[in-house]
């Protein structure tokens, strides 16, 4: 009998582990899902919209995704309908989306198939599979038999890093519970990672309503409308605060090279300096939830016992640094030049000659204040607030007409 392979609680609450990505910014991930919809209701334009915008990069549904191959099985299409239907999508086509109207089913050669297209695209990011009855290799309808075919694609996700969405019906009797009216058993929607449901209450009317249910995915709705042949979003997602704790852990090591610290500490450190809150209760699931973000910044971890304490050792290596020792946290860029919390001298204004360093004055005595970095001296610029304002302005100009190729009008203060 095979021994069970386990892992202890300290194990894992201290072993780092690579975050999971969002193909679709907080909808799709890694896994299985399915996508289930009454017939006719544009289930299908919406899968397709999805490989289309993961394939060339592009927004779906107002979110965010990243950019990959894309695989649609079509199963119940042809190639003169699925032409059609891109084209009223897009007009430029893109090397990253495939198509095929047959597959084997689950079990029979299906797994294999899509593990030979993910060698031969290795950028493979999603599977749509349109349908799900299409791929399945019998009648029977337990919720062993739908469990065990559902497990099989979940393993096959997992193995090869990507998501499988399956398109899938709706029963026709209402529940309540949209998620309860998925057709099959609930061995169907409880192994999948995560299910939505697309309602449309009049069939004359653009409008309906994703429904989102998963298990690393917040719950919601998502209000809907039909605008030519592509679904939007009637309203954007809310804003979430953006984490920053990367960044301000990376600036508050920068000039050290080890640092042993409590959570509790560090905590107050970083609220002291920062103005970041965190509960220190909070701080090691930072660190671990970040420890790979964190590695690119240079910067590693340790979480050790002694005296029964947790103790946290940090570690900071400028050459493993992608940003070479400048700051990253942008109120902590240092208005004189320098971007180093190491190199930065207090330039308060004393009486003196000039000469000397920290006086306040520059080496050839004309009264301007200055900092020492890296042994030179460097003036400190004061710079007007409508300056920083129009600059500001003009890069976001900049960008705007380099990204979307819209020309902004020149930004004018107001007297």
């Amino acid at each position: 009998m095979k021994k069970l392979e386990t892992m202890s609680c300290e194990e894992l609450m201290t072993t780092l582990m690579r975050p999971m990505e969002f193909l679709v910014d907080g909808l799709i991930t890694q896994g299985l899902f399915i996508l289930a919809g009454n017939q006719k209701v544009g289930k299908s334009w919406l899968a397709l919209d999805i490989c289309l915008s993961i394939a060339k990069g592009e927004k779906v549904i107002g979110r965010e995704t990243i950019q990959g191959t894309a695989l649609y099985l079509c199963l119940e299409d042809s190639y003169i309908r699925m032409q059609n239907r891109v084209y009223e999508l897009t007009d430029e086509p893109t090397d990253k989306l495939y198509f095929s109207l047959l597959a084997n089913t689950i079990g029979n050669g299906l797994e294999d198939q899509i593990r030979d297209f993910k060698i031969e695209h290795n950028d493979l990011k999603i599977v749509v599979i349109d349908t799900l009855q299409k791929v399945r290799s019998g009648d029977e309808q337990t919720y062993a038999s739908d469990y065990r075919e559902m497990s099989v694609l979940k393993d096959l996700a997992a193995e090869l890093g990507i998501a499988i969405l399956l398109v899938h019906h709706l029963r026709k009797c209402r529940d309540s519970d949209p998620f309860k009216m998925i057709s099959g058993t609930s061995g169907i929607t409880g192994c999948a990672d995560g299910s939505f449901v697309l309602k449309r209450e009049d069939r004359s009317q653009p409008f309906a309503t994703l429904s989102v249910v998963g298990r690393d995915i917040e719950a919601c709705d998502i209000a809907l409308k039909m605008v030519g042949s592509r679904w939007t979003v009637t309203a954007p997602p809310m804003q979430k605060q953006p984490d920053i704790f990367a960044f301000v852990l990376h600036d508050f090591m920068v000039g050290k090279t080890e640092m042993t610290t409590t959570a509790t500490e560090l905590s107050s450190e970083l609220e002291k300096r920062f103005h970041l809150t965190i509960p220190c209760n909070m701080i090691s699931k930072k660190l671990m939830q970040h420890g790979v973000e964190l590695e690119g910044y240079g910067l590693s971890f340790r979480i050790e016992r002694s005296h029964g304490k947790r103790k946290l050792r940090l570690y900071y290596d400028r050459s493993g640094d992608s940003g070479d020792g400048r700051m990253m946290w942008g109120d902590n860029i240092c208005l004189a030049g320098t971007q180093e919390f190491a190199n930065v001298i207090d330039t308060s204004s004393e009486s003196g000659d000039g000469m000397d360093k920290g006086d306040g004055k520059s080496v050839s005595g004309d009264g301007s204040e200055y900092a020492i970095v890296d042994g030179m001296p460097v003036p400190i610029m004061r710079v007007n607030i409508n300056d920083v304002i129009q600059q500001c302005a003009e890069r976001l100009r900049a960008k705007i007409a380099a990204e979307r190729g819209i020309v902004v009008p020149e930004f004018k203060l107001a007297p």
